[in-house]
């Protein structure tokens, strides 16, 4: 088979970034998110960055950056003249602006509010795209901000399904743990602290060495993770398919 296209240089460090972290540097570095489409249990979400004319789509799997491609411009519905230039199309980004813009007239999310905090807006719009692409609520900072954002995406991604008889409702809505502080700590903590949080053990695998690979599911959550340990610290704690913590 042909090789995979290597990522764009300003974006290859982002592969195996986590969703969150990686929508927050795509952000940092000039890049607006389009659009998004989900299939074959991966997401694959388009964004544009204006200054370098360019269109890249970012392939989701498991809650990481599993790849970033370069994409046509039509792909981030732009077009380009005959000087280079890219027009903005108005089809898909005005669908995504009207419902950012919808979210904002929330009298939860004006300025006021927020009195433009950075940190709270970012939580607010982190917490309306989960809620609007129905991925699971994922409040791990415990953020008023980010529960606000998220309810308003719910009730917008249900309005643009109202036409679909039969949908509607549901909204993902789930009380995720947050587990990602146990990384670096020793391995003893984190098998006490984990049952504590709610979690149980399913099984337990070492490699060659010391390391270590261990599955918990927390059943209210519907989580299941992976907590890779070496030298007795923990090391990486993954999400994992559901099924991957049933028999």
């Amino acid at each position: 088979m042909p090789a995979r296209a290597a990522p764009p240089e300003d974006v290859a460090d982002l592969v195996g970034a986590r969703g969150a972290g990686g929508e927050t540097q795509l952000e940092q570095r000039g890049y607006t998110f389009v659009d998004v489409t989900k299939g074959d249990e991966r997401a694959y979400a388009n964004w544009w960055n204006g200054a370098r004319k360019r269109c890249i789509t970012v392939v989701t799997h498991d809650g990481r950056y599993e790849r970033i491609d370069k994409a046509s411009p039509s792909d981030c519905k732009q077009k380009s003249g005959d000087n280079g230039t890219a027009v903005a199309v108005a089809v898909g980004a005005a669908a995504l602006i009207g419902a950012l813009a919808l979210a904002h007239k929330s009298h939860h999310h004006d300025s006021g509010e927020h009195g433009g905090n950075a940190q709270q807006e970012a939580a607010y719009d982190r917490g309306y795209r989960d809620g609007l692409y129905n991925y699971p609520y994922h409040n791990y900072d415990r953020s008023d901000h980010y529960s606000q954002g998220y309810q308003v995406g719910v009730q917008q991604r249900e309005y643009d399904g109202s036409y679909r008889p039969g949908q509607g409702g549901g909204g993902g809505y789930r009380e995720d743990v947050y587990v990602q502080d146990l990384i670096g700590q020793a391995r003893s903590y984190s098998e006490s602290e984990l049952p504590r949080r709610g979690f149980t053990l399913i099984e337990t695998y070492t490699t060659n060495g010391d390391g270590r690979f261990t599955t918990y599911w927390r059943q209210v959550s519907k989580q299941c993770i992976s907590v890779n340990t070496r030298n007795a610290r923990v090391y990486d704690i993954t999400s994992l398919r559901n099924k991957q913590c049933r028999n």
